[in-house]
């Protein structure tokens, strides 16, 4: 085994700035992931060229187990933002994996409102992708604002409506504070963009 060898380094990066547990995180390895959680030496928040951990590689791909795995084992940083300021959350919810959602709010560091470099939240990516259950999930934080816009003015309800999202449409409709007039991109409102 590898690790039996003294001069090899678990957490060696490559040009990209990617280590061995980045990779493990992202092909949802649990094993390796677990292995490496042992070795003295491995930086669980190490950032690649992008700032990405091996969380967002885990989040972004939908491994449950891994994020599970790197939360409990380790102490990352949950709401970690890359280079356009998406998180672990952002990612997760705009793939509409609803167990990896659920396991980093549950981390009070978590910010279910935050926004990206473009200003679009958690919530816009799933409202745009038709993730029903993911929206909920956001809504039962409390702490979510339905009305937030992006750079463009776009809310949740424009992303839902323009996407085609029958059902987002009508639960941020059905919300109560959300204004349908109030998200405008350029001029459109989002029962224009649906059309």
């Amino acid at each position: 085994m590898l690790f039996e060898r003294e001069d090899v380094d678990p957490d060696r990066s490559d040009t990209y700035g990617r280590t061995p547990l980045s990779f493990a995180a992202e092909s949802g390895y649990v094993g390796i992931v677990k292995l490496l959680s042992e070795r003295e030496g491995v930086n669980p928040d190490s950032l690649d060229g992008n700032f990405w951990t091996p969380l967002s590689y885990a989040a972004s791909s939908g491994y449950e187990d891994v994020v599970k795995l790197l939360l409990e084992r380790w102490v990352v940083n949950p709401d970690s933002s890359d280079n356009d300021h998406q998180t672990p959350l952002s990612y997760a919810a705009g793939s509409g994996y609803e167990g990896v959602v659920k396991l980093l709010l549950e981390r009070w560091a978590v910010n279910p409102d935050s926004p990206d470099k473009s200003h679009r939240t958690p919530l816009s990516y799933a409202a745009e992708s038709g993730h029903e259950g993911v929206v909920n999930i956001l809504f039962g934080r409390g702490d979510v604002d339905p009305n937030r816009s992006d750079t463009y003015g776009r809310t949740p309800l424009s992303f839902a409506a323009e996407s085609g999202s029958v059902a987002i449409v009508k639960l941020l409709s059905e919300r109560e504070g959300v204004d349908p007039a109030s998200s405008y991109d350029r001029g459109y409102a989002p029962f224009l963009r649906a059309s």
